[in-house]
Parts: C-alpha cells; structure tokens; sequence
C-alpha cells in the first residue's frame, strides 16, 4: 500500500467530522452550539450590567434592565444623537454655502465668456475664391476660434495618481440625517422611560424542598406594576 492511501484525507467518504468542521469554517448553513452556564445570564440579572437587579424595570418586549442602568443608557443615547444631528446640521450648511459659491462662480465664468466674445468680434471682407474651402481655423458663431483637430479622449483628462500634485482626492463621505429615536440595546426598537414597568421579586419560601437543591437565595418574578 503507498503512502497516499494511508493519509486521512484520501478517504472517498466525506465524514461527520469534516462536515462540521468545513461548515464552522465556511460560516454557511445551519450551526447548532451547546451554550455554557457562563453563557446564559439569570432572568432575574440586568441586560445591561449582567448583575442582579435592585430596582428591576423590564420593556414591553419583555427585557429586564436595573432601573439606574437603562436611565443612564438612555440619557447616553440621547447625547450622543443631539452631537450626530449637530454635525449634521454643520454639513447640510457647509453643503449649502459651497453649492452657492459654485453657482456664483458659474455665472461669472458665463459673463466673462459673454465679455470675451463681444470683444472679439470683428468685422473681415468675405474673398469669394476662399469662401468655398475648408480652413483648419475657423470662428464660431460666438466668436472664439475652434481649431480642428483630433479631439481629446477621457484618458488624457484623467489626473496622473503617481504624481503627487495630479493626484484624485477622495470625497468626503456624507453623514446620514440621524434617527431621533433612542433604541433598546436588546431588541433594537424604539424605547422611552415612560414604557418601562416597574417589576417587584419575591424571595422563595425556604420551606420549600426544592429549594435546597439551589446553592443560592433565588428571586421569583411575582407581580408587575403598570
């Protein structure tokens, strides 16, 4: 037997094995993951802090976060969108003023055109034996001479990037009008304090016998305030 069919890639069967292992290294197709303890928080710790609650608040998407945690968030949140909606009203107005001083430009470059071409008109005596033939300079109906010649193709106008005084900027990007809605950090939707509800645990009674299977004090979720 040589030496290739003792290698364990030269089985003809695609084992169990390589299949998760291509699957976890692809990232495609469906992957099933045995979380651990540490993995997994208590339901009755903050989604924030990951600490047991004092002051428990929950959403109405059912997430539970420390009252002092989430008022904290969403005050963070709330400056953080007032300093996006200050840039960016900074931008729309730089925007503004520089598309103003484009379209001045742009009409002083048609009124010095204008200028330019009422000064150079001319009055010339038409010679009636040249008056048939093509000359390679002629005067357009707005006075500028037009030369005739190859015309100028798009990769001559591009700027040479080797050389550092030709070479093509980069635009900076645009900042997107910023959402005034602050967002749960869990779910991704819209969250105000005014929905939070107040949520109150009672400990178990340590009469219970399930209880002593338990290592620690454990609360149980028995009313909610609205």
């Amino acid at each position: 037997m040589t030496r290739h069919g003792k290698n364990c890639t030269a089985g003809a069967v695609y084992t169990y094995h390589e299949k998760r292992k291509d699957t976890a290294a692809s990232g495609y197709g469906t992957q099933s993951v045995r979380l651990g303890k540490d993995a997994i928080k208590d339901f009755d710790c903050c989604c924030l802090s990951l600490q047991p609650c004092q002051d428990p608040v929950v959403t109405p998407d059912g997430y539970l976060y420390e009252k002092q945690a989430i008022l904290e968030y969403i005050l963070h949140q709330k400056t953080e969108i007032a300093k996006k909606m200050k840039a960016y009203e900074k931008q729309k107005q730089t925007l503004k003023s520089s598309n103003q001083l484009e379209s001045k430009s742009e009409e002083r470059q048609k009124v010095e055109r204008f200028k330019t071409s009422e000064n150079s008109i001319v009055s010339k005596p038409i010679n009636p034996f040249t008056s048939g033939q093509k000359k390679d300079s002629e005067v357009s109906s707005s006075g500028e001479p037009v030369t005739a010649g190859p015309a100028t193709t798009s990769s001559q106008s591009l700027p040479s990037f080797w050389i550092p005084s030709l070479t093509p900027e980069a635009k900076p990007t645009l900042l997107k009008k910023p959402s005034k809605a602050v967002l749960c950090p869990m779910s991704g939707r819209p969250i105000k304090m005014n929905d939070l509800i107040p949520v109150r645990f009672t400990p178990l009674d340590p009469s219970l016998d399930r209880v002593a299977l338990l290592n620690r004090q454990v609360s149980l979720l028995s009313t909610a305030h609205t």
